[in-house]
């Protein structure tokens, strides 16, 4: 008898007990009253026990509905959670990716991942932001990504909502074009000497963004909101700056900028965290992806210069 048992007659029993009466189950429940009070004496024969004392006018538990109703419960629990876990799995067919990436992080390492998480899930689907600054975190909180790669030293956007983990390093440079003053000034340069000349720093489009930078000798900055922008104006000879060897090292082979010697001031590598929402699980897809940016090929040879 009890594979005749279907779950909404256990639907049925739990929402009389919640609701305290068979009308308040069948509101709940948006069943007719008759439907409800059908579904309980199918269950109770299924049982072959009563799982509602007849002489009241409450729905009252008896002994035996006491003892079943945590069952009920539990499978009506188990179900829905089999039912989301079937959602889960007929969405497994389209993999979504959505990661927003910081424009310093190695484009070329980037690409390179991304190849082979197609190669590897040729049916996912790729939502790719390139940010700056506090740009991925707040696409993060907007849940327009669902992770984002961010330099470690931006301040965090909402630490309370938000976790960080590491994820790579990539080395940064000095640099300048050959026809700019400092390339004359006497070797190793102080912080001073590079103060006194523009600096070109890239910032996002955030309210006070430039309180955030980071590697500032000076006041005379020049703020730009892209990275090939910023790359273009130092090899135009407009001011120095600092840049990730992996992205400028063509254009330091071929002399169009030239690296700089800093004397006492360490400029440490650009360390990459993983941001994402606190308790967001990860998919299979996105958990690959994290690997594989994770990779050696992202961390660089220490710098020449400190």
């Amino acid at each position: 008898m009890l594979d005749n048992v279907t779950i909404n007659q256990l639907r049925a029993f739990v929402a009389v007990c919640d609701q305290g009466s068979f009308s308040g189950a069948a509101r709940k429940l948006g069943r007719a009253q008759s439907a409800i009070s059908h579904a309980i004496k199918a269950l109770e024969s299924a049982f072959d026990v009563e799982l509602f004392e007849r002489n009241t006018r409450k729905a009252q538990l008896t002994a035996a509905g006491r003892s079943l109703l945590p069952d009920a419960r539990a499978v009506i629990s188990r179900t829905e959670e089999m039912k989301n876990r079937a959602g889960s799995i007929a969405k497994a067919g389209v993999p979504q990716v959505s990661v927003a990436v910081d424009a310093y992080f190695p484009r070329t390492h980037l690409i390179d991942c991304l190849r082979t998480l197609q190669q590897e899930s040729p049916t996912a689907a790729i939502n790719l932001r390139i940010t700056t600054m506090q740009g991925g975190e707040n696409l993060v909180l907007e849940r327009v990504c669902a992770l984002a790669v961010t330099v470690e030293n931006v301040p965090e956007v909402n630490p309370d909502a938000m976790e960080r983990r590491w994820l790579c390093e990539a080395e940064m440079v000095t640099v300048c074009a050959p026809s700019y003053p400092l390339v004359s000034a006497p070797k190793p340069i102080p912080v001073d000497e590079f103060g006194r000349h523009v600096q070109i720093v890239v910032t996002d489009n955030q309210p006070e963004a430039e309180k955030t930078q980071q590697g500032v000798a000076g006041k005379r900055l020049w703020l730009v909101n892209d990275l090939g922008a910023k790359r273009d104006l130092l090899k135009a000879g407009l001011g120095w700056g600092h840049l990730p060897r992996h992205l400028i090292g063509e254009d330091l082979a071929s002399g169009e900028l030239v690296e700089l010697e800093r004397r006492a001031w360490h400029l440490g590598p650009l360390t990459f965290v993983i941001s994402q929402r606190r308790g967001y699980d990860l998919s299979p897809c996105e958990s690959r992806l994290l690997e594989l940016l994770g990779k050696p090929q992202c961390t660089p040879a220490a710098p020449r210069f400190r």
